[in-house]
């Protein structure tokens, strides 16, 4: 079966082909797609980039928030969803997920930290961990803190049901490895 991911975005970007480069089916899932009732695809994760709740950047944010129930139960079932950094200095920038985290923009180098056993540490394999751009950092949250910098996480990972939310400042694409791996662990499920 083939792995299926669903990159939310207005327009293809530079990612979605890095996403094809590592041998999953990427499919660019719009704003208005996003909220659209009729539009359900089968999908092992769905991908947020950075820059989703700026509006220099995008429109994303209203279309989130319009969708929240049903990003919840796409993980809920077994999908796995990957969250990239706000890239707005908003408390309020991912009160669409079904869990509390709040984000602070502050983007430079830092050096990453993993905690555990958790299978979120290969994100950074393709990267000198001592210096990984991140756009920020999360002063609260209700999920493990499996990457930090300085005190503070970079990566939080909530399982929620049978799937699971990763939730990352990381300003740099995923690694090969990590993207292979987080794509293929959720289940084929509609959105």
């Amino acid at each position: 079966m083939t792995c299926r991911a669903g990159f939310v975005w207005a327009t293809p970007q530079h990612f979605n082909r890095f996403i094809e480069d590592c041998g999953i089916t990427c499919e660019l899932v719009t704003p208005h797609m996003l909220a659209a009732p009729f539009y359900r695809p089968t999908l092992n994760c769905l991908i947020i980039p950075t820059g989703f709740a700026n509006p220099a950047y995008s429109n994303l944010l209203p279309a989130l928030r319009a969708s929240s129930q049903r990003i919840g139960r796409f993980v809920e079932n077994g999908g796995s969803l990957l969250v990239f950094g706000a890239a707005a200095d908003r408390q309020d920038a991912y009160d669409w997920l079904p869990f509390n985290i709040v984000y602070r923009h502050d983007c430079h180098p830092r050096s990453i930290e993993h905690a555990g056993a958790s299978g979120t540490g290969s994100i950074v394999d393709d990267y000198d961990p001592t210096a990984i751009e991140c756009d920020g950092i999360f002063t609260e949250h209700e999920g493990e803190g499996v990457g930090t910098s300085e005190s503070a996480a970079v990566i939080v990972e909530k399982r929620i049901g049978r799937g699971i939310i990763v939730v990352t400042s990381i300003h740099e694409y995923p690694s090969r490895t990590f993207l292979k791996e987080f794509c293929t662990r959720g289940s084929p499920v509609p959105f």
